[in-house]
């Protein structure tokens, strides 16, 4: 089967491998699939799939629910394309300021690991506009995707003097909530940026296609360098709407949104 097939569910000898009877159901919204007290994704990035275990693995982040990843029964991490973790109970909610305060916490859990050497190697789209966002990459971005926007945006730019760490990024609709338990983090994406730019990230996000107005950026104005991250963070997701070949027009008009949000607190 494909890696990252969004299609075909584990085979049986990975359920095997894992030791969980019955059938997998898919979950809704992606790749994931749940089976017993398990959910099997699909790898796409071998690399990142074992780091994210490893992590995830040892991570204890106050106030948060983590979804526990599992070895196999011979102690692996991925078995014929698939790793497994805990199935973790909740679902997305608009709780926004939970989810930026679920990314602070996740990144001061994460800031004594080092910059693991994958992230270097990594080519995708999104790594790109991350790099084009923090001034590290010069590349042409069409002004209808986007790229207008980020022109207008970028010349208040300024230098970011927190240091940079492992922050987690794509938390908005990863995060989960199932009444009084703690917020449930199921997956995310690794930058190395400054502590705080994964919560300027799901803000922006949140403002972009969530539903959330200026005043969820505003609540979280007493970080350090909060309008700058919410720069950084809104000229990242322009970059990534320019380059991304499948963008929409709603997506584009959330994102008019949240750039036109982040530029009244600059």
């Amino acid at each position: 089967m494909p890696s990252g097939s969004r299609l075909e569910c584990p085979p049986q000898r990975v359920l095997n491998a894992f030791g969980v009877p019955g059938e997998p159901e898919r979950l809704p919204g992606g790749s994931a699939w749940h089976c017993g007290d398990l959910v099997f994704k699909p790898v796409a990035d071998r690399a990142h799939a074992l780091w994210l275990a490893n992590t995830l693995s040892g991570l204890t982040p106050p106030g948060l629910r983590i979804a526990r990843p599992v070895r196999s029964r011979d102690g692996r991490w991925i078995v014929g394309g698939w790793t497994a973790a805990r199935y973790l109970t909740g679902q997305p909610e608009h709780r926004y300021d939970e989810v930026v305060s679920g990314a602070l916490k996740l990144a001061q859990a994460m800031g004594g690991l080092p910059r693991p050497p994958f992230l270097a190697r990594r080519q995708d789209l999104d790594t790109l506009a991350d790099r084009i966002a923090w001034g590290e990459a010069n590349v042409p971005l069409e002004e209808r995707k986007g790229g207008r926007w980020f022109e207008v945006l970028a010349v208040a730019r300024k230098p970011v003097g927190s240091p940079d760490q492992i922050v987690p990024v794509d938390l908005l609709g990863t995060v989960l909530f199932d009444d009084a338990e703690p917020p449930g983090i199921v997956d995310f994406t690794p930058y190395h940026r400054p502590v705080e730019w994964g919560a300027a990230v799901a803000a922006v996000d949140a403002v972009a296609w969530g539903g959330a107005d200026i005043e969820l950026l505003r609540r979280w104005s007493h970080l350090p360098e909060w309008s700058q991250l919410l720069l950084h963070a809104v000229l990242f997701r322009l970059a990534g709407n320019a380059l991304n070949p499948r963008s929409t027009a709603s997506a584009l008009d959330g994102l008019r949104a949240a750039a036109a949000s982040v530029s009244e607190l600059l």
